[in-house]
């Protein structure tokens, strides 16, 4: 009897530690497919993130193209509208002079003597009107630079012709095409003051208000603007300060 007892005692513990295995087997699996599971979320979690940030950078990049966009078509619009004025002014200019008869013209078949005290002594008209044409020239072909050499140099020699308030005025005009906003204040401050019963003075401090806008003297700009309505109220550049003054 006893061997008996001690084989089914073997058998007894062998079918223990064969369940004992086959628990460990089950929570092993159990905890890598916890563990799985786990895992795939922290990845999918990651990718969701990832996700939206590539959404968010795409949109970003989309905003920054339409802004670019914006910026472009602006640019164009304001260039244009530059364009027009100067195309504007330049018209302008020519028609003006068609009304402004040398002295010596107008002169034609007076008395002598009253002539002589009436007018100083003219220069040359057609010299004078052929440098004028010569440095206009030169600006509307959008040479600057060359503009600004010949306007300078006919004001300087001619300054009492009645050409001189307008090549002085173009002179300001082209320093502000070079971007040279003090030259440009500078050279219409010379129009406002010398050339003050000018028809190009008003014009003169509307364009001294603009550089000095652009230049951050938004204080000067407003004090420019109020000259202007105030020295010359019925001008056509009055009427665009006043609505420049409305939206400072």
């Amino acid at each position: 009897m006893r061997p008996v007892r001690i084989a089914l005692l073997i058998a007894a513990l062998g079918a223990a530690q064969a369940q004992a295995g086959v628990f460990d087997d089950d929570e092993a699996r159990r905890q890598i497919a916890d563990h799985r599971i786990k895992t795939e979320a922290r990845f999918d979690q990651q990718a969701k993130a990832q996700l939206d940030l590539a959404n968010q950078i795409q949109q970003q990049a989309e905003e920054i193209a339409r802004l670019r966009g914006q910026i472009e078509t602006l640019t164009y619009e304001l260039e244009t509208a530059k364009k027009r004025q100067q195309d504007f002014y330049l018209d302008l200019d020519t028609r003006l002079r068609k009304f402004e008869a040398p002295a010596a013209s107008a002169a034609d078949g007076a008395d002598p003597a009253a002539t002589a005290v009436q007018a100083k002594p003219a220069g040359d008209p057609a010299r004078e009107a052929q440098e004028y044409e010569a440095a206009l020239n030169q600006f509307k072909a959008g040479k600057y630079k060359d503009a600004a050499t010949g306007f300078a140099a006919f004001v300087q020699k001619h300054p009492d012709s009645q050409l001189a308030p307008n090549a002085q005025y173009w002179l300001g005009n082209a320093w502000y095409a070079q971007r040279d906003c003090k030259r440009a204040i500078e050279a219409q401050s010379v129009v406002t003051t010398k050339y003050a019963d000018s028809p190009k003075a008003p014009d003169a401090w509307l364009a001294m208000a603009t550089c000095q806008q652009e230049m951050g003297s938004a204080g000067a700009a407003k004090r420019s603007l109020e000259s202007l309505v105030a020295k010359y109220p019925n001008a056509p550049a009055a009427e665009t300060a006043r609505e420049r003054l409305k939206k400072k």
